[in-house]
């Protein structure tokens, strides 16, 4: 196996505290606050809607506990990437690589960087998306995008002087949401309980479920954005090369941090129901259903205190993203597949400066362009076929690699990954039934890495 760890100069900075921080800062962003309107309105019952956050978190688990072990026998920079190389060859890791570079990371980091943009308007009504700087329409700059753009540029400024700074953001912005998460779940549990809401949620809760192939349909296709909203669980993978006792710590992270945000996220739909009639959770004011919730139960001042609450969480999540996403390019520039200078080090703080530079510029211009939503749309598949690869790659290890040291084996194997791979595979089928303007898109720009792959390839041959 080609070492990844010529990568000596990375620091050894992140403890299992930090490292499952950055598991559930990753994921918790803006979506557990937002997309229960979309998926209450395709499923169109209370019990379907919690089965599919059931699925998400079932799905979710079984692919950390599955990547824990590929994590503690590969701990290098790049995690997810360099699976992919080892197991398919270094065209699969490659294609992951550039489809995160140009969409998935980069993508995101945008997209909730105008969503931190967007709630603080609610403090500061000039920040706005019709406000322009500069220019109107598709050409221009306004006061949102230039908030979004400067958050991206001061969280990447913040993680060029080190892991331990990057870390230290994490975990205090990390427990900040937690603690938010917490408090929006016990309020609406103990305070917020709406008797009106109960008896139309829980009188009839699986209606219009018939538990044949249409259910399984409504369900498949509407986990869309509750997966993303669990997603970017695998980024602490990418830091593993600043892990310390990497091989221990991965995988409990990985088991630690998904198991506390998707029990997280199951008790705020049971919020939700518990607070707002369906028919308020499939209407909510641009769909900011947690926000409906608490203005319910607190009143007018519950639109300040969710503002405050979803600004902590993006703030978090991008810095997550930011910190780990800049790895995957700098293993990348070691296998001489990504820009050279990405896979130098700064002799100071031991960062990988340029690839989180050029990051950070690839971000800003998606966040100009206002194409991010769009990308973040069409890559959804790309993505799910990226984890079920990943995944069948444990199964191909395993018997090319045999002797290779697994100091933590997959739990369930082979029943549990195998389940994945059909249930996730299942999702994809039906995504490109019935969302092929969500498929076809994304297909492209993975396709589209093939012949920048072979141009890298003969530079590094030259």
């Amino acid at each position: 196996m080609k070492n990844s760890d010529a990568e000596t100069g990375l620091v050894k900075g992140l403890g299992l505290v930090d490292s499952t921080t950055l598991v559930m800062g990753s994921m918790i962003g803006s979506g557990v606050f937002i997309v229960a309107a979309d998926i209450s309105r395709q499923v169109e019952s209370p019990g379907l809607m919690i089965m599919t956050w059931l699925v998400t978190a079932a799905l979710t688990l079984i692919a950390a506990l599955s990547y824990g072990e590929l994590a503690a026998a590969m701990p290098h920079a790049g995690g997810q990437y360099v699976y992919l190389r080892e197991a398919f060859g270094p065209m699969w890791g490659f294609l992951y690589g550039w489809t995160l570079f140009m969409v998935i990371q980069t993508g995101t980091i945008a997209a909730v960087a105008v969503g931190f943009a967007k709630y603080t308007g609610v403090f500061f009504p000039w920040i706005s998306a019709q406000n322009y700087l500069i220019g109107s329409g598709k050409v221009g700059l306004t006061t949102q995008q230039l908030l979004a753009i400067v958050m991206i540029a001061f969280l990447t400024w913040s993680n060029t002087r080190g892991i331990r700074t990057g870390a230290n953001v994490q975990n205090v912005f990390t427990f900040a949401k937690v603690a938010a998460l917490l408090g929006l779940v016990a309020i609406g549990f103990f305070v917020g309980r709406n008797v009106e809401a109960v008896a139309s949620n829980f009188t009839g809760f699986w209606r219009n479920s018939g538990w044949n192939f249409e259910t399984v349909r409504l369900v498949g296709v509407a986990m869309v954005g509750a997966l993303f909203s669990a997603d970017a669980w695998n980024n602490v993978t990418f830091t593993a090369g600043e892990v310390r006792n990497p091989r221990r710590n991965l995988p409990i992270s990985l088991a630690l941090g998904v198991v506390i945000v998707c029990a997280l996220y199951i008790a705020a739909q049971f919020v939700y129901l518990n607070v707002l009639t369906f028919s308020e959770i499939q209407h909510a004011d641009q769909d900011r259903v947690a926000t409906a919730a608490a203005l319910k139960m607190l009143g007018p001042v519950a639109v300040q205190l969710m503002a405050a609450a979803i600004m902590i969480s993006t703030f978090g999540c991008v810095n997550g993203l930011v910190l780990s996403g800049a790895r995957v390019y700098y293993a990348m520039a070691k296998d001489q597949l990504f820009f050279r200078r990405a896979g130098v080090l700064d002799p100071v703080h031991h960062a990988p400066v340029f690839s989180l530079g050029v990051q950070c510029v690839w971000a800003v211009l998606l966040t100009l362009t206002g194409s991010y939503n769009d990308l973040l749309d069409y890559v959804i598949f790309a993505v799910l076929l990226f984890y079920i690869l990943t995944i069948a790659g444990l199964f191909v290890l395993r018997r090319t690699q045999p002797n290779l040291d697994r100091p933590y084996k997959a739990f369930g194997y082979p029943v549990l990954p195998a389940a994945y791979m059909l249930a996730a595979g299942l999702i994809e089928i039906l995504l490109l039934l019935y969302k092929p303007n969500y498929t076809w898109p994304g297909l492209i720009i993975v396709v589209l890495g093939l012949p920048v792959y072979f141009i890298w390839r003969r530079k590094s041959t030259v």
